[in-house]
């Protein structure tokens, strides 16, 4: 069973429209109750850092989803912020992250970036420099998603970055670490390879 974890942030009709249409079981989480018996679990975030970790800090999930992601090695996606709150700290606030991955979120440096429209990162962009990983069988190639972002995902371990996307530079945007996976772009919005995405998800 998917579980997607409501803490206040992220489209979750969104999720469960496309899983209902693959045929593929999910609910959602109000309670710690309604985690402890996830086989998967989906982080969806929109926002700011410091307050996706507030509301996942005060929601009372926190030390379920820890026990369940580090001890218990629960499949977990994180989407967007819900990417960015796996890493250690960030940037673009002052509170630590989850600490699932051993990286720090960084906002893009405007200079170089050489479009009209600097930040954020808004629209269609493909993913590139993919290696193997289940989480991106099947795609197209150079497959593009939907991206909304000003800070982006710096991993310590490159071995944990299984794709990237260039914007300006060439950053993280999907990350793997045994059972912990998270993508910058928002799969939800993102036609067939973003249903690609999460069918591979849920067949992990």
């Amino acid at each position: 069973m998917i579980t997607i974890v409501d803490y206040g942030l992220g489209n979750i009709k969104a999720f469960v429209n496309v899983y209902n249409r693959l045929n593929i079981a999910i609910k959602i989480a109000h309670s710690v109750a309604d985690l402890r018996a996830s086989t998967k679990i989906i982080l969806p975030g929109v926002g700011d850092f410091d307050h996706a970790m507030t509301l996942i800090n005060n929601s009372g999930f926190r030390e379920t989803l820890d026990d369940l992601v580090l001890n218990k090695k629960i499949p977990v996606l994180g989407i967007c912020v819900g990417m960015q709150i796996l890493a250690k700290s960030s940037e673009e606030g002052n509170l630590p992250g989850l600490g699932w991955i051993n990286a720090s979120v960084k906002k893009f440096d405007q200079e170089t970036i050489p479009f009209k429209t600097h930040l954020p990162h808004m629209g269609w962009n493909t993913l590139d420099h993919i290696v193997g990983n289940k989480l991106l069988n099947d795609l197209e190639v150079s497959p593009r998603f939907y991206f909304l972002h000003s800070y982006y995902f710096d991993c310590n371990n490159t071995n944990n970055i299984i794709a990237s996307t260039n914007y300006g530079i060439d950053f993280a945007s999907a990350v793997n670490n045994v059972n912990i996976y998270g993508v910058q772009f928002h799969p939800e919005k993102s036609h067939h390879n973003g249903v690609q995405i999460l069918k591979n998800f849920g067949n992990l």
